[in-house]
């Protein structure tokens, strides 16, 4: 019998047993589709990832309240308030004598605000920060201006929104935000601690930014520090202090500046006396890269192990199949047909199984993957849409590999079957 004869007769056998067929296609289907879509994931994740250094910047250093170690977060990312950092401190650090490298440096608070305007109300997030934090933070402006040195040491009554609030505010009115005067008061208080909130007026309004570490960075107001502090948070700490680096070949020299500044403002004399942590933004980003690959890894080891179920399932459908055509095999041998005849076509049934499930798995597998980004992108994170060619090899390889491994016994055994004792087999 030649190939083409057997290919014949391969695809006929299995469009006969077309629910059995199905079944084993759908196992590696499973396995080859979650093999791409969990590395088309990772890779997309890994995008958003790095692409928050383009954002930030790499030279970027972060000073925050609590001691932690090189590994762990500072205690105030579990909850805990910590009221070591002030503004001066803030200060200090901006002494070029002392920490020549740093570009630009700004304090800052968060917290959340609900914002009124009219008839209109907004509950929003809220950053008290001083003039210095478009040089650290680069963003455009949509209309308007950030405030600056006088506003910001002034105290003066003024706010900066983010474009969601402004539209949410604004955006059905028709009325342009600047120069109105919009009320502010901490959604963490009672209306009765802040009666009426805080008339703010509206000096500009920035350019939409899109989510940044899952945050979406238009839902937000800006005022200066101490109006965040003092008339909204009621505090005199502050939750971190951002350094912008001259230059990412100096920022391990700035890191160590900002270390000796930060020791004698708080006359730190041994390391089991720290109550601050200095954070390299690229440090972090690397750190969530490596989690984003072991993640990624063992995602993939369980998309093989689906794989691995599909080929024992092709296993077992094929076994069942020598059994049951027993007679078929003898018959075949009886007249002449080969043993090496017998395996190519119950290796060829194998292959082709997996064969059609690796190509249905690929589609599926990019078809979700593309879906997914379309998802993410719509709900402002940059995810980028990554098909590798390694990934696709990689699902063919082990799928046709699994036909070959997982048919090869059955194959084997149908071609050692005796004629004479498969013919008498009921």
């Amino acid at each position: 019998m030649n190939f083409f004869s057997t290919i014949t007769l391969v695809i006929r056998t299995l469009l006969a047993r077309k629910g059995r067929s199905f079944l084993t296609i759908l196992g590696i289907v499973i396995g080859v589709a979650g093999v791409i879509i969990i590395i088309a994931l990772g890779a997309g994740a890994q995008s958003l990832v790095l692409g928050q250094v383009t954002k930030l910047g790499s030279n970027l250093l972060s000073v925050q309240p609590g001691k932690s170690n090189e590994k762990g977060p500072p205690v105030q990312a579990f909850g805990v308030v910590v009221t070591t950092l002030t503004v001066n401190d803030a200060n200090a650090l901006r002494d070029t004598s002392r920490v020549p490298h740093a570009a630009a440096i700004n304090a800052i608070v968060h917290g959340s605000a609900t914002v009124t305007w009219g008839s209109q109300s907004v509950d929003t997030n809220f950053t008290g920060t001083d003039y210095n934090y478009p040089s650290v933070i680069s963003f455009d402006m949509q209309e308007g201006q950030f405030f600056d040195q006088q506003q910001d040491q002034g105290d003066a009554n003024v706010v900066v929104l983010g474009s969601t609030v402004a539209d949410e505010l604004f955006g059905g009115t028709g009325t342009d935000p600047l120069g109105q005067v919009i009320k502010v008061r901490d959604a963490s208080q009672s209306s009765e601690n802040q009666p009426g909130g805080i008339p703010l007026r509206v000096i500009g309004v920035i350019q939409p930014r899109g989510a940044s570490f899952f945050q979406d960075q238009d839902d937000e107001i800006f005022v200066p520090l101490a109006i965040g502090q003092e008339q909204l948070l009621g505090i005199h700490y502050l939750q971190a202090i951002n350094i912008k680096v001259d230059s990412s070949e100096n920022v391990q020299r700035t890191l160590q500046d900002v270390d000796a500044v930060m020791r004698q403002q708080h006359h730190i004399r041994q390391d089991s006396d720290l109550d601050y942590t200095i954070r390299n933004i690229a440090d972090a980003i690397s750190i969530l890269t490596t989690i984003t690959n072991a993640l990624t890894l063992f995602l993939t080891a369980m998309a093989a192990i689906a794989l691995l179920v599909g080929g024992i399932g092709i296993l077992n459908i094929m076994m069942v199949t020598v059994a049951e055509r027993t007679r078929e095999v003898g018959l075949r041998k009886a007249v002449g047909a080969t043993n090496g005849a017998v395996m190519r076509q119950f290796l060829l049934e194998a292959g082709t199984l997996t064969s059609l499930g690796g190509i249905i798995g690929i589609i599926v597998g990019v078809v979700v993957a593309y879906l997914v980004s379309l998802l993410m992108n719509a709900l402002g994170y940059d995810w980028a849409f990554v098909i590798s060619l390694a990934s696709v090899l990689l699902a063919v390889g082990v799928s046709v590999l699994t036909g070959v491994v997982f048919g090869l016994y059955p194959a084997f055994k149908a071609s050692k079957l005796n004629p004479i004792e498969a013919l008498r087999y009921e």
